[in-house]
């Protein structure tokens, strides 16, 4: 655990060390500099050292305060600039980490908890970090040292604070065991206010289209209390290590005062001594302050650190074929062998079934089905976006997993059931198919997927600022440019999941005859609901509760398959 965590130090070990330096170089000289106060009372005031002994000792005093100071402020400076490094790498080896998962990896931990994990939790882990570095070695040495200082003082008087420090460890003790669970709890919460958001603001215009807005704000106000409630839990805690350390400093610093006048009036005890026996106590009970609130610390960031490391340790669901590299896909043909899959690796529920059925490359391609009957599912397994549970996939006459997943991915393009465009301008989203595609190619795509119209109506053009998710742009405008974008990639096989369901049947129909015309040696699939989208297919698979129930031509179905039939008909009579 910990070795992976320091992993991600990096190229900033150098400020990590400079920082302990630094840390370690205040320590020594705050110890010192009451040793060097005592010598000034007793010698320089009250014995017989002069003015000049009292001169040289405090220029020597104020000169360790002075480097104290700049060693505390660059401890600061490098602390800093270390804990801000290695939450940098942190979050990138997590980001790194998340986009090799498969589908199934995201859907184990949601997107709501990944970018937690991301954030809040990275955030607690390097504050930890900082605090750590910048205690670790000063909280300990200055505990030994204005230990070791204080005895050589007095010994009797010494004992004062050795009847504190296990008052102090046993409340610090109840204090950890108590507060980890309840920070578990808190991030959880977190958890479900960041779905909550998320899935607000992906859903605002539903929002404001179904007037929805007050119930929204008050099922935020839920959530938002349930954490702050969660919160306060685990805060209420927490904060009892400062009146409890504070409580034994000045509870030993009252009885150093007691036992330690008595002591002076006997002339056992100087009264330089006593001033820096003191401030000894002060800097045994801070530094155990300090090493208190480190480890409250690392309990309360305990809780991130597990979630982090939950991430970093997950197997990703779907391995690469590194000896695959030199094989390509050689053409569009699929072959389903008994293929069975199931969402939670569960061979008692599938949720497909036993599918077997062969593509010829360059064969188009439609599924029907009812919702439900696992369409996507199906599609989803040819790019390996999923694996299998049982059976095996055939993707140019090769099993997908001996393909990297680079090879088979850049083969098989894919318009999902949602469209998902990125910030940046049309050209950018478009060039996601085919970084290297030139203008015309940009465009020849752009009229086969029907979009080149109403591109060039923006004034910008190609350019045209798309903002976050293409909020600009209609659902029919969108899927378009998601089915230019997948045409960029000249692909073996081409996917479409029901991508033309926001466009009109015109639009429709002249996408599908772009198709015909210049995707001939491409395996096309189309998952649709219209059966006008995919009657002219050369097959059509139909789908029933994750089983095949038939795979033949329009004509041919219309005869043999009572689900097709139905269907069919029931949109006949809705057209009519």
């Amino acid at each position: 655990m910990i070795k992976k965590l320091t992993a991600c130090i990096g190229e900033y070990k150098k400020y990590t060390i400079l920082t302990l330096v630094a840390m370690l170089g205040e320590a020594l000289l705050e110890i010192l500099i009451p040793f060097v106060m005592a010598k000034i009372i007793d010698i320089g005031i009250l014995g017989n050292g002069g003015i000049t002994y009292i001169v040289k000792m405090g220029f020597l005093m104020i000169s360790m305060a002075l480097i104290s100071l700049c060693c505390g402020a660059l401890g600061g400076k490098f602390a800093a600039k270390a804990s801000m490094g290695f939450a940098k790498n942190l979050r990138k080896k997590l980001f790194d980490k998340v986009q090799d998962f498969s589908f199934a990896n995201v859907d184990k931990f949601s997107t709501p908890s990944l970018i937690t994990r991301l954030t809040t939790d990275v955030t607690n882990t390097q504050n930890a970090f900082m605090m750590l570095i910048r205690g670790v070695v000063r909280s300990p040495v200055m505990l030994i040292g204005a230990t070791v200082m204080a005895v050589i003082i007095n010994v009797r008087l010494s004992v004062v604070f050795l009847v504190a420090v296990p008052i102090l460890g046993i409340a610090l003790y109840l204090i950890m065991t108590k507060v980890h669970p309840r920070f578990v709890a808190m991030l959880k919460l977190y958890d479900r206010m960041n779905s909550d958001v998320q899935e607000n603001l992906v859903g605002i215009r539903v929002v404001k289209a179904f007037v929805r807005e007050e119930y929204e704000k008050s099922k935020f106000s839920i959530s938002a209390d349930s954490v702050r409630k969660a919160q306060v839990k685990a805060e209420k805690l927490v904060i009892l290590n400062n009146p409890i350390m504070q409580l034994s400093m000045y509870g030993c610093i009252l009885a150093v005062l007691w036992f330690g006048g008595n002591l002076v009036m006997e002339g056992s005890l100087e009264i330089g001594q006593i001033s820096s026996f003191i401030n000894y106590i002060t800097q045994i009970l801070m530094s155990l302050m300090m090493i208190s609130m480190i480890l409250i610390i690392l309990v309360i960031s305990r809780a991130s650190i597990v979630r982090i490391l939950e991430v970093l340790d997950e197997e990703t669901d779907i391995k690469d074929n590194e000896t695959g590299g030199g094989l390509p896909v050689e053409d569009g043909s699929i072959e389903f062998n008994n293929v069975s899959f199931s969402y939670g690796k569960d061979r008692n529920n599938l949720t497909l079934s036993s599918i077997n059925f062969r593509i010829h490359s360059g064969e188009t391609i439609g599924i029907i089905g009812g919702t439900g009957s696992a369409k996507t599912t199906l599609v989803s397994l040819i790019p390996r976006l999923y694996d299998v549970l049982e059976g095996e996939i055939i993707v140019g006459g090769r099993n997908v997993a001996d393909y990297t997943l680079e090879t088979l991915r850049n083969a098989v393009a894919m318009v999902l059931q949602k469209n998902v465009l990125f910030s940046g301008t049309i050209r950018e989203n478009l060039k996601w198919g085919n970084e290297a595609a030139t203008e015309e190619e940009i465009i020849e795509a752009c009229k086969s997927a029907q979009a080149h119209d109403f591109v060039i109506s923006f004034p910008e053009g190609y350019d045209t600022d798309l903002g976050q998710g293409g909020v600009n742009l209609s659902g029919g405008q969108k899927q378009r440019l998601c089915i230019a974008r997948a045409l960029l990639k000249k692909p073996k096989i081409i996917i479409l999941d029901d991508s033309t369901s926001a466009v009109d049947t015109a639009t429709d129909s002249k996408i599908r005859q772009a198709f015909r015309e210049k995707l001939t040696g491409t395996t096309t699939i189309t998952i649709a609901q219209r059966i006008s989208s995919v009657m002219e297919a050369d097959r059509i698979l139909v789908l029933e509760d994750g089983k095949l129930d038939a795979f033949a031509s329009h004509e041919e179905l219309m005869k043999t398959s009572r689900i097709y039939r139905e269907v069919y008909e029931s949109q006949q009579k809705g057209a009519e």
